[in-house]
């Protein structure tokens, strides 16, 4: 007993020093992600936080405002984004290695409710959709958004660009459903992932096969990220089982 008391001061001293070394491996991670992908990372956060004592800070926008953000110096530990986005910042030396991909989505289309469910499981019914809403809300191609650019041209190659250009409700960034929320458009076309995470408007489902465009985002490392450990921690619990289930409920799957 005496020579266990007698060890107790430097027992003591070495448990300090251990919890100040765990404290000192905890890391608050900048994320940047463009908008699709955020509602997987918030689902995940808490899960990952308690796991690993990692505290993570997630910002958005779309995939092209994500890339000009890296681009013009902005810091970060990590991105989630198109991998097209993403080709662009490894050439420059902004990620510690290649990207990885994480998941992808389709586009989907949501309603207002109370409004009959439409059948979009034809071209000619997506059109039909297109030209009878009163407005349609996507996110503006201006703001690189890769699902407003894809459906812009779409809107083209289906011959009702300029019936659709008319009651366009664009959207510079954020979730399109909201606009059918504050009754700005009757129809909102975006990732289905985004989709489902307004309450409210009704998810009526993805485009028809031969006319829809899955977008696959990829994860990468900051080449200058302060805690490039605790980032690739999240790199590989985003790749994890767990994951993968809750990619399902998110409107996404592995790529």
């Amino acid at each position: 007993m005496h020579r266990l008391l007698a060890c107790l001061p430097r027992l003591l001293a070495a448990m300090v020093v251990l919890a100040s070394g765990t404290a000192s491996t905890a890391a608050d991670l900048k994320v940047l992600t463009a908008g699709a992908f955020k509602p997987v990372l918030l689902a995940m956060q808490p899960e990952f936080e308690r796991r690993s004592g990692h505290h993570l800070t997630i910002q958005n926008a779309t995939a092209g405002g994500v890339q000009r953000r890296i681009a013009a110096g902005e810091a970060f530990d990590f991105v989630a984004s198109s991998p097209a986005s993403l080709q662009p910042l490894l050439a420059a030396g902004k990620l510690a290695a290649a990207p990885l991909p994480l998941a992808r989505v389709g586009i989907g289309v949501a309603v207002a409710p109370g409004r009959p469910v439409p059948d979009i499981s034809t071209v000619a019914g997506f059109k039909e959709l297109m030209i009878g809403a009163r407005a349609v809300a996507y996110t503006d191609p201006a703001s690189g958004g890769t699902a407003g650019i894809y459906l812009s041209q779409l809107f083209e190659r289906l011959g009702i660009a300029e019936q659709v250009r008319g009651k366009a409700v664009l959207v510079p960034g954020g979730l399109a459903a909201e606009r059918i929320v504050s009754g700005q458009a009757d129809v909102a076309l975006q990732p289905l992932s985004e989709l489902l995470a307004v309450k409210g408007p009704i998810p009526v489902g993805l485009l028809p096969a031969e006319i829809q465009n899955y977008i696959v985002y990829a994860g990468a490392v900051s080449a200058a990220s302060s805690a490039p450990q605790a980032a690739r921690a999240l790199l590989e619990a985003l790749q994890s089982d767990a994951t993968t289930r809750l990619l399902a409920g998110k409107g996404m799957e592995r790529p």
